[in-house]
């Protein structure tokens, strides 16, 4: 199955890459490190999601690594280090207790972040700021997380596009929208448990968008769909019914000019190749009234 890119404009690829249930699939072989299957993902994909450096701040020999064993047109997405999106943490001894994050959207951490990753800079396309659900005692309101990210957005280096994937519902309305357009930071869609269907809040909030369209598909409930899989991702098992309206978002006129970015989870139907095979052919059939 080799995949061949028809339009500068998308880019296709998965949230993580490295699992052996994808050998015979998209691999020939199993291979030593992430880094090392890049090689042979690269002639599949054009973009691929960087969530490892989520949980650490990586080395810059890893993300030099990344950007040797990938083409010139490939781009990464990444997921920033969570210690910048957490608002509080959680005492070891007393897990229910919440203490503040003092590093929270901290712009010196942020650029400890980009200097670790420097290596691989050229290559990379967006950095997601992931935030988990905001309740009352992490988050006062919607415009009090808009202050707060207005401040630290003002004061950093944004040689590389910035998006933001909450997890708060209610936080998207009108205003916030329109906080982002102003700023020019990037809404990333997020087809996600809990969270309105990305088609409709596309459909809401269309006009309020620049030329970049990010779409994450990652789907429900994890543990009844790695139960299904066995934690092997080599087919579909909960074929979703809104790919269709998902690539109709993708070829809209808006982005003629611009890029559209789909990264797809293993968990959002039980095997990510397999679901982007499928957001191919049916691109395929919307090519001709879109170029």
């Amino acid at each position: 199955m080799v995949y061949i890119d028809f339009m500068n404009m998308l880019y296709m690829g998965t949230c993580s890459w490295n699992y052996d249930s994808w050998e015979g699939l998209v691999y020939t072989r199993k291979e030593r490190s992430a880094a090392d299957y890049l090689t042979e993902y690269a002639r599949h994909f054009n973009t691929a999601e960087i969530d490892s450096w989520f949980y650490k701040i990586p080395d810059p020999a890893e993300a030099k690594l990344y950007a040797e064993n990938t083409p010139e047109t490939f781009m990464f997405t990444c997921k920033v280090y969570e210690g910048l999106t957490l608002t509080h943490e959680r005492s070891w001894n007393r897990p229910e207790k919440l203490s503040k994050n003092a590093h929270f959207l901290s712009r010196d951490l942020y650029y400890r972040f980009l200097e670790a990753i420097e290596p691989a800079h050229a290559k990379i396309g967006l950095i997601m700021f992931e935030f988990e659900y905001l309740n009352k005692e992490k988050m006062e309101s919607v415009h009090a997380f808009m202050d707060q990210f207005d401040d630290f957005y003002a004061n950093i280096d944004k040689t590389i596009p910035i998006g933001i994937e909450i997890r708060n519902k209610n936080y998207l309305t009108p205003e916030y929208f329109s906080f982002l357009q102003a700023k020019g930071i990037i809404h990333v869609f997020s087809e996600k448990l809990y969270m309105p269907p990305v088609t409709e809040v596309f459909a809401r909030y269309r006009d309020y968008l620049g030329d970049t369209l990010v779409i994450r598909l990652l789907g429900g409930d994890r543990s009844e769909i790695e139960k299904k899989t066995g934690n092997k991702w080599n087919r579909i098992v909960e074929e979703k019914p809104n790919k269709r309206e998902i690539i109709q978002m993708s070829v809209d006129s808006k982005f003629d000019h611009g890029k559209v970015i789909i990264n797809v989870n293993n968990h959002y139907e039980g095997s990510a190749p397999l679901t982007i095979s499928a957001l191919r052919h049916l691109y395929e059939e919307y090519r001709p009234a879109s170029s």
